[in-house]
């Protein structure tokens, strides 16, 4: 396990040295196979789960939210936004009400009250 920053502090994260992606799930994954991989990532002290609000057409947030109910504290949960989801300029990119309204979805989605790593996924052409 690594900690953020060059000491490790009371209020540091602990993550793993691998972190799982999760682009397959809700795709090529259903929510039973997504829930293997994450149990088995977890039980091999992987903590990292990395996400975005795109990914499966959104599934993969939902798949992971069902998957890390009662052990969020086990993990460390990183999403993304920026994807287009839906027609219109405030569907897509990084303007404060697209990143605000992902958010708040992401969050519902993946069943908890925090993220612990938000990101965008790749750079505001708008």
């Amino acid at each position: 396990m690594y900690c953020v920053g060059k000491e490790a502090k009371p209020w540091s994260i602990a993550i793993s040295a691998v972190g799982l992606g999760t682009n397959n799930f809700g795709g090529r994954l259903d929510l039973k196979a997504t829930d293997a991989v994450i149990k088995r990532s977890v039980d091999r002290r992987g903590n990292l789960l990395y996400t975005s609000n795109s990914f499966g057409d959104s599934k993969s947030e939902e798949f992971i939210g069902k998957s890390v109910k009662g052990i969020h504290d086990q993990v460390v949960l990183a999403t993304k936004v920026a994807s287009p989801r839906g027609d219109g300029p405030n569907r897509r990119g990084a303007s404060r009400k697209h990143v605000l309204d992902q958010v708040e979805t992401s969050l519902k989605r993946l069943q908890t009250d925090y993220i612990d790593l938000y990101q965008i996924h790749f750079q505001n052409l708008l």
